[in-house]
Formats: C-alpha cells, structure tokens, sequence
C-alpha cells in the first residue's frame, strides 16, 4: 500500500511538470515575436525556423498542446482522488480536488505561464524540436478534434475558414500606437512611422504649394528681369508661364540659369531662356504620394507641375514636400517662416485657415478627419454646412472652433480649443 501510494504520487509530480511543460509551451509559442523569429530565421537560425513552421499550422499546435495539457491534468487529478479516497474515504473526493486545483494553478499554470511570457523567445526555440515530435505523435488525434470543432459551428452558422485575422496595416499601425517611450521623441517617432504607411492614402492636392503661393517666372519678361527674380526667389526651381499663368512652358533651374550666365560672362544678353529651360512634368492632382515619390526616384526629378482634371494649373510638389510629410518640416537658410499655429494660453491654438488637417493631427495628435477636406477651414464649411460669421462657435468632434477672422468667404483664423481642455 505505501509502495503504491509512493509511486502514484511521483507520477502525479511527473504530470504536473508535464502539465507545466504543456502551458508554458503554449504561451511561448504564442507570445513570441513574430517579427524577430522572422528576423531571426533570415539570419540562418535554425530553431527559430522551426518556432515559424510550428505556427504556420496553428490549429495543430494549439490542438495537441491543448490535447497534452488536459490529458495530463485528468490523470493527476484521478491519481490523487484515487490515494485521498484510500487515505480518507470518501471525503478524499473534496480533498483532491481542493489540493489539485492549487497544484494545477500554481505550479501548473500560473508559474510556467508567468515564465514563458517573460522569456518568451528563447524558451519557444528551446522546446520546439519536443513540440514537432508532440505535434506528430497527436497529429491523428487533434485532425479529428478539428474537423468536429468545424462542424460543430457550423451548425450554428460559423465558418473560421471565412474569419480574416486583419491586414498588416492594420496590424503595424496597432504597433505603432502601443509605442511607448519620452513624450515628445515617443510623438515625433510615431508620427513619422504613421506617415510612411499613409502616403499611399494622402493626394498631392493636399500637400501641393498653391499656385497663389508659387513664385513663377513670365518668359515674356526681359532676362534682367528674369534673372533679378530668380536670384530673389527662395527656391531653385521656378515653373515658366507664356500667355497666362495656366499656360507652363518650362521649369527654370537657378545653378542652370547661373551656369548660363557665367558662360555669357555676365551679359543678360546672350543668356537664352529657352535653352536652359526644362521640360516640365505634369502630375494630376489625384495622384498618391507613394506614386509620386517612385516617379520622383525613376525619372530622378525633384519637381512636379500639379494640375486638375481639366489641365488648369493647381499647383507644384517637389520631392522635399513629400519627404516633410514624412519626418515633418525640413527648414533651410532660405526657407521663409510661416506661423500657421500659435499655441495660447490654456492650451488653445490660434491656427490659419489653410493649415491642413493633416499637419495638424501628425503634430498633436488631434485624430481630426480629412476625409472630405484638406484644411481646417474646409472641416469647419463641411461640418458647419454654411459660412460662419466672425464670432460663432462650433463643436465638431469633440473640438471647439471659435471663428477669429474672415476675409469675404474665406475663414483665415480659427480658435481651437481641444477636447481635455474644452
């Protein structure tokens, strides 16, 4: 009897640590990065290609994981009721049930599962060569619990073949938010990564310089003329009009314009506008950042004429406006300083109507929508469904807008008060 008893007891410590092996196995496998073990598998590492091919098939795992898990726990737990019952009749019932439940919980589930989420890596490349085998071994077994599992809810009209597990944009932009670290880096950095996943989502007509705000260059002009604009322009690329200013003709590079004059030593006269003049590329307003940025980089251009369907002129895109969507402004000695937002006492901004809305979510992260318009202005008539007067105040989206300044129909500035300080 005591040989018994002593012999049931080491094969229920034994199925405890199978048990413990089982749970611990299942959170490793599942809490391990994706990310790195792909990383990891590229860089020639065996186990972690193992870990990958494990969880290509996830049903199985979890299946034969599970299958272990519960095998071994009912036969440590009739063990002990089988001893508890002999030392104690039938109250050893409530016994064993009472001790294996601690068992169980501590030492079987609550102990190993702690350790694998913390260690999760390095203990899924460790145990899995065991769980192939396991795997193998439960492979029969765990297909027939899968097929009845699938049946099964299909009678109650659910298909997990039809289930989709969500797109990686959707699962790196989740990533992204959980991003976690110093406030003001933590924002930059997240707004930067934000911004490379929505370039395909945000059309040039949205980050484009307007035309009213483009500097350009009339070929009709007398090259002194040309030259004097063109040397007090902030920028090195000037869009050529003749006849009207929808009428493009050419692009005017300021080294080339330079180089030309240099040649000419210093006589306006003989510099030709149309031999340095440079072909230009029309993009339509609709195109997609991602787009143009690859054009930008296959015909090694910095510079793009934008314009609506109808071919009028709408504006102009360079390859630094594109790149400023991206890790924000990209300020030079020559840049010209524009205070679009003015921060205020009592956090409320005091911001120009023709701030996009996009500037101003990547900078403070307001989650404002711009998908019916660009600018701020543009929400406030969308959402207002009228021309404010000076003085009224709305409340979209948790924001209050007080209206500070209008020129004829157009709202120039705007008073925004967020929703926490509302």
């Amino acid at each position: 009897m005591g040989i018994g008893i002593f012999l049931s007891v080491i094969a229920i410590i034994i199925l405890l640590f199978l048990s413990a092996f089982f749970s611990g196995s299942e959170t490793a496998l599942t809490a391990a990065s994706k990310i790195r073990m792909h990383r990891r598998e590229s860089e020639g590492d065996d186990r972690a290609a193992l870990v990958n091919k494990i969880r290509d098939k996830k049903d199985r795992m979890i299946g034969a994981l599970l299958l272990g898990n519960n095998l071994v726990n009912i036969l440590a737990s009739a063990l002990a009721t089988s001893i508890l019952i002999k030392l104690f009749g039938e109250a050893g019932v409530v016994y064993a049930t009472l001790v294996m439940t601690m068992l169980v919980l501590i030492f079987a589930e609550v102990l190993p599962k702690t350790y694998a989420l913390h260690h999760a890596e390095p203990m899924s490349m460790r145990i899995a060569p065991i769980m192939r085998v396991v795997i193998l071994v439960f492979a029969p077994i765990t297909e027939m619990v899968t097929w009845v599992v699938r049946k099964v809810l299909r009678l109650f009209g659910i298909d997990i073949s039809k289930v989709s597990a969500g797109s990686h944009l959707e699962l790196m932009r989740g990533v992204i938010d959980m991003h976690q670290g110093p406030e003001e880096k933590t924002q930059e950095q997240r707004a930067m990564l934000r911004s490379i996943l929505d370039l395909a989502d945000v059309d040039l007509e949205e980050i484009m310089i307007h035309r009213k705000s483009v500097t350009m260059i009339d070929s009709d002009d007398s090259m002194k003329i040309i030259i004097k604009e063109a040397l007090e322009s902030p920028h090195t690329r000037l869009p050529v009009w003749k006849g009207n200013p929808d009428n493009i003709i050419g692009v005017l590079h300021a080294k080339l314009l330079l180089r030309e004059l240099s040649v000419a030593k210093g006589n306006n006269d003989q510099v030709s506008l149309k031999k340095i003049m440079m072909e230009p590329r029309f993009v339509p307003e609709t195109t997609n950042l991602y787009e143009q940025l690859q054009a930008f980089r296959e015909n090694k251009e910095h510079f793009a004429v934008v314009v609506d369907e109808y071919g009028a002129f709408m504006g102009i895109v360079t390859m630094e406006d594109i790149l400023e969507e991206i890790v924000g402004d990209i300020d030079d000695e020559h840049d010209v300083s524009v205070a679009g937002v003015r921060t205020q006492a009592d956090n409320q901004y005091l911001v120009d109507g023709t701030v996009t809305i996009r500037d101003l979510n990547r900078e403070y992260e307001w989650g404002l929508p711009d998908e019916e318009y660009a600018t701020l202005a543009g929400l406030i008539l969308f959402e207002a469904q009228m021309i404010p007067e000076v003085g009224q105040s709305f409340m979209f989206h948790g924001f209050r807008f007080d209206i500070m300044k209008r020129q004829r129909h157009q709202i120039t500035k705007i008073r925004v008060t967020p929703p926490h300080s509302a």
